[in-house]
């Protein structure tokens, strides 16, 4: 199938980073009304990770190597666990349209962490850099952010850990095609699992519907299928390409989220939303094959 419509792969999988992530801010809210957050986020990729796992070994795919593991394990650190883990977390105390908004800037930490590598960062990419940083001083001065730095440094961390680990992935020995999403979630669903534990967390007495449904989203659409595709694009296409869903996350979260969570957004976050996506913009579109 790759091999006769790649250009249709490609599409289907930015279909599902752009609209499906970009839908995940909310579900995840919804999910807060009953799950804990790192118990939430536990399950949502322990669950996904072990069905996807146990559906590639049936197809056929051989078991990841040690170094395979210890591969995906740093990236399900990384990516679910320090990446989505923080991001449930936050969103306890801030909406989920800011939430998206913050982790809008993960290209523009991609192309500072691709530096490590020996990538020059080009003129343009600092200006998009610089154009992103106020944006996410605005929203820290003016928006649900103000007042709020633990949160504020929390998604900066998130953002920062999300992009480390996917230019870093790129360059680990991995195991082969959806093999590779499978361990992730499923290494870094156990390590919230853990961290769950240490935090106390504990099982609901009483689970909503709209939590169930939330947690039945996040499970097949946001991490089976989402997930999967954004993995597929990251060893297809630059990893600035794979990350430009950021690009369009923060707008359908701001969509869905004021028209089914009656959420409240300011003047000053839509300025900061403008700000933000104009900075990543100028990185996304500065072309460079190592990134």
């Amino acid at each position: 199938m790759k091999n006769k419509s790649p250009t249709l792969l490609l599409v289907l999988a930015l279909f599902c980073t752009y609209f499906i992530w970009g839908s995940t801010y909310l579900a995840i809210r919804f999910g807060l009304e009953s799950f804990p957050p790192f118990l939430m986020a536990g399950l949502r990729y322990s669950i996904a990770g072990f069905i996807l796992y146990i559906v590639m070994r049936f197809l056929g795919a051989a078991n990841p190597s040690k170094q395979q593991w210890l591969g995906a394990t740093a990236i399900g650190i990384l990516l679910p666990a320090f990446g989505n883990g923080t991001v449930c977390y936050v969103q306890q105390t801030i909406s989920s349209s800011v939430a998206a908004l913050s982790i809008a800037t993960a290209p523009i930490w991609m192309a500072i962490f691709s530096s490590i590598w020996g990538r020059k960062i080009s003129l343009r990419e600092w200006l998009g850099v610089g154009i992103g940083f106020i944006g996410i001083a605005l929203l820290n001065l003016g928006g649900s952010l103000h007042g709020q730095l633990a949160s504020a440094l929390l998604l900066i961390f998130a953002a920062a850990s999300w992009s480390f680990g996917s230019v870093w992935g790129k360059r680990l020995d991995m195991p082969v095609g959806l093999m590779a999403s499978a361990t992730q979630m499923l290494t870094g669903g156990v390590v919230l699992l853990l961290v769950s534990a240490m935090q106390g967390e504990a099982w609901p007495q009483q689970i909503s519907p709209r939590s169930w449904a939330a947690m039945l989203f996040l499970v097949v659409l946001g991490s089976l299928v989402a997930y999967s595709a954004y993995q597929y694009l990251l060893k297809t296409v630059r990893p600035l390409v794979a990350s430009s869903n950021t690009f369009v996350n923060p707008i359908v979260a701001f969509i869905v989220g004021i028209w089914f969570a009656h959420e409240q957004v300011t003047s000053i976050e839509f300025v900061a939303l403008v700000v933000i996506l104009l900075g990543v913009f100028l990185v996304l579109s500065a072309y460079n094959k190592d990134i």
